[in-house]
């Protein structure tokens, strides 16, 4: 039977290559408003231009997440479908991919989905995503992707460095003030997943370095012990993203760390010079 792996835009990966046949890969894109222009976080945008033209806006942005339609598009494509969503309590994606759900086996009650709500986002939904992948090579059955992902999602972890603060400002989600002094005084934010998908910004401290030994720091205090692997997406940031894979691989030597550029989505959240480590 035909498998489909579809995930919301928030899982910074842009391709997926399938380890057996009748196997798909897909992405469903969130869409960034910035002044009158939308941008579509697909793997043909221009994520530098996108952030540029964010700086240049003197108002605030948004962020609209995939359609029903668009996801039930992809579930119309096989008969096994998994789709992995960003946090139900950061994004509407997982209540619009449960809609399209209902509106696809109203018309093909003989199709399996399964709504995998990691709430997380980027490396959580990336590893899941690879994670079925395998388990699907390896004749899984579509229950046993499904446990498999749910294991994953529950036991992970996820860090957010912040170094710009222009965005949430112009959002209301900082004072003004306050993100020009955070920023002018080199401050650093860290911030993590709570339970229930949110994030809690929990750590603060001027300097970069600072932050990644604390990073360092939490992820010793959360139990990692480097048998998982570990992505650090950057918004613009590679030098800070290399530093922390040295520093984890020189604190758990086996570990296998990617690192990738943040989508439009996530860079548009992490903002400039932001880091956003999945574990």
């Amino acid at each position: 039977m035909a498998w489909m792996i579809v995930s919301d835009s928030s899982c910074d990966i842009r391709e997926l290559t399938p380890l057996a046949p009748g196997v798909q890969f897909a992405l469903v894109p969130f869409k960034i408003r910035i002044g009158q222009r939308e941008y579509v976080d697909l793997p043909t945008l221009n994520v530098p231009q996108m952030m540029q033209a964010m700086t240049d806006y003197n108002g605030a942005s948004t962020s609209a997440c995939p359609s029903p339609e668009e996801w039930a598009a992809c579930f119309l494509q096989a008969d096994q479908i998994l789709a992995i969503t960003i946090s139900s309590n950061l994004s509407g994606s997982y209540n619009a991919a449960v809609a399209a759900r209902q509106m696809v086996l109203e018309e093909h009650p003989d199709k399996q989905i399964f709504i995998l709500d990691t709430l997380s986002c980027s490396g959580a939904l990336a590893g899941a995503a690879a994670l079925a992948n395998q388990k699907i090579a390896a004749g899984a059955g579509f229950e046993e992707v499904c446990d498999a992902v749910i294991a994953y999602a529950e036991a992970g972890h996820i860090l957010f460095s912040l170094a710009s603060f222009e965005n949430l400002a112009k959002n209301g989600r900082v004072s003004k003030v306050g993100g020009f002094i955070a920023g002018a005084l080199n401050m650093g934010v860290l911030g993590r997943r709570t339970p229930d998908g949110k994030i809690d910004f929990f750590f603060k401290t001027r300097g970069e370095s600072r932050v990644l030994a604390r990073i360092l720091e939490q992820m010793d205090r959360d139990g990692f012990d480097g048998s998982r692997s570990v992505m650090v997406s950057h918004c613009h940031n590679e030098k800070a993203a290399q530093l922390l894979c040295h520093g984890i691989q020189a604190k758990w030597p086996d570990t296998t760390v990617e690192i990738v550029p943040c989508s439009g989505l996530c860079s548009f959240y992490a903002q400039d010079q932001g880091l956003i480590v999945t574990y």
